[in-house]
């Protein structure tokens, strides 16, 4: 028999309670090249995905698939080195799944980061924009199916999926930390083939500035149980669809994400503190 979300979510969370210690102050999740950040985490306690009870398990490059426990620029943090996708095969309640838990650690916000195509052609690679809305073209979400009152609400709102007070907060702390963040709409495909150019187009039509393969889901996730959500799109390759749209690759995406990944260490390591 399947369990129900709720079953799975309390036998994930005994699998790993003895291990997590203080509650945390503020999760993370950490995009496709972006993983490093786990690095400056302080009295690191690291938790391989696979010994989670019913928890997915990371495929993809660069996506080391564990959490990391500690004390990250003065906060307590719990941070996925490694996120779940839907081009890996798991199911939006999959990624749901790996949300829930987290919220089960007590953070009290969410910080989402990815890797990103810049459809706008002002952004270039290695760029770093702050999401302040997002468009869910993966025809997929989480919360499809049967709702658990004890998890989160039958219709969370989205209007403000994207706290805009956390934002503001945000925004400072970039200042401070002399990073120009663009700010714009993320829109989240399915994958795991890249967009064709007609498709950039339609997105950059429809108003989304970046396109990427993760995060809405997570972000619906987090709306449902109320967590606020705090999102950094690594701006990784152009991809306006244009006449002169160049292929892209792995490689170069990796590359971009790392050097646009330094400059949102650089925010968090002025945010953090100021949450």
């Amino acid at each position: 028999m399947t369990q129900s979300p709720l079953a799975r979510l309390e036998a994930a969370y005994a699998s790993i309670a003895a291990r997590v210690g203080a509650p945390s102050d503020t999760a993370i999740v950490l995009g496709s090249g972006l993983g490093h950040l786990a690095d400056a985490v302080v009295n690191p306690t690291f938790i391989p995905y696979g010994e989670i009870a019913g928890f997915p398990v990371s495929t993809a490059p660069g996506h080391k698939g564990q959490l990391v426990i500690g004390d990250l620029f003065g906060r307590r943090t719990v941070l996925m080195q490694g996120r779940v996708h839907l081009y890996e095969g798991w199911a939006p309640q999959d990624v749901a799944h790996v949300i829930y838990l987290l919220g089960k650690l007590g953070p009290k916000r969410l910080i989402v980061t990815n890797a990103a195509g810049a459809l706008n052609p002002d952004y270039r690679p290695g760029d770093v924009m702050l999401i302040e809305d997002h468009l869910n073209f993966t025809g997929l979400n989480p919360l499809t199916g049967p709702n658990d009152e004890a998890i989160g609400v039958r219709f969370p709102d989205l209007s403000r999926a994207y706290d805009p007070a956390l934002q503001s907060v945000t925004i400072k702390a970039a200042e401070v930390a002399g990073v120009s963040l663009r700010r714009g709409i993320y829109v989240g495909v399915a994958g795991p083939s890249l967009e064709t150019s007609a498709e950039r187009r339609y997105y950059r039509a429809t108003g989304a500035d970046a396109v990427g393969m993760s995060t809405v889901l997570e972000v619906v996730a987090a709306a449902h149980i109320r967590l606020p959500v705090i999102g950094l799109s690594a701006i990784t390759n152009e991809a306006t669809g244009g006449p002169d749209q160049q292929p892209d690759t792995i490689e170069e995406v990796l590359a971009n994400a790392a050097i646009a990944g330094k400059k949102i260490d650089a925010v968090l390591a002025k945010l953090l503190p100021q949450l």
